[in-house]
């Protein structure tokens, strides 16, 4: 069995990510979504949603098998406690695949990292981030 691993912050959850973990689930049979924990989101704002609701959204997608909180200091202790063959991330996301694999191996967690494909929006007004969506909700109600 392969069992797989996809992450992210996943705050207002939008086609993009149902792609995302889709593309990811396919890369195995077993499909394990982390979601960062508030506290260690410092690469954009803050997500709107807390931890245990994005979890629990997260959850109820069909594709997704397990869904956990990531850990609050040390994001490699769910990796290891799951056990991966294979690390998906999304196809824009910040993380470095080389970076990563040379933190994975000082861990000893031996896995594959991949990298999910891109959506395009399926039609010219479909947005795919949470940024954008939070845009033209301030646009249309701010």
């Amino acid at each position: 069995m392969t069992r797989v691993i996809a992450q992210g912050t996943f705050d207002i959850l939008h086609p993009g990510h149902v792609h995302y973990l889709s593309d990811a689930a396919s890369m195995g049979d077993e499909l394990h979504v982390i979601i960062a924990r508030s506290s260690n989101v410092t690469h954009k704002q803050k997500p709107i949603l807390d931890d245990r609701q994005r979890r629990d959204m997260v959850a109820a997608l069909d594709v997704v098998d397990e869904a956990h909180l990531g850990h609050e200091t040390d994001i490699f202790v769910p990796i290891e406690r799951i056990d991966p063959d294979v690390i998906v991330l999304g196809y824009d996301q910040h993380h470095d695949e080389a970076d990563l694999e040379a933190a994975l191996s000082d861990r000893g967690i031996d896995c594959e990292v991949a990298r999910a494909s891109p959506r395009e929006p399926a039609y010219d007004d479909e947005l795919l981030s949470t940024g954008r969506i939070i845009d033209r909700i301030l646009e249309r109600r701010g």
